[in-house]
């Protein structure tokens, strides 16, 4: 596959032949709840969700929601464009 290159916002995105997968986002997201520290159970407390639910999560038989996403990111320090695999990606200002 050829390099795919696009104009967004004044910005080129150059991404090559690979694109962002839901396993890609899986994978960091298991990884980030792994690293935090934290357990299941205080991560689900400070979410109001199960800590089952987070189990799900970090197994990637789910994502979460995407307002639980940003208070996920919140909580534990992560920064969405890393778990999103957004700043794998090479961006050129033009």
């Amino acid at each position: 596959m050829s390099s795919i290159n696009t104009l967004i916002n004044g910005k080129i995105i150059s991404i090559g032949a690979y694109m962002i997968t839901l396993q890609d986002i899986q994978e960091k997201l298991a990884e980030a709840i792994k690293q935090s520290g934290m357990t299941q159970t205080n991560i689900g407390q400070l979410l109001n969700i199960r800590q089952q639910t987070v189990s799900h999560y970090v197994k990637g038989d789910i994502m979460p929601a995407l307002d639980t996403f940003a208070n996920l990111c919140m909580i534990l320090d992560l920064d969405p464009s890393d778990i999103l695999c957004i700043n794998d990606y090479k961006v050129n200002n033009n």
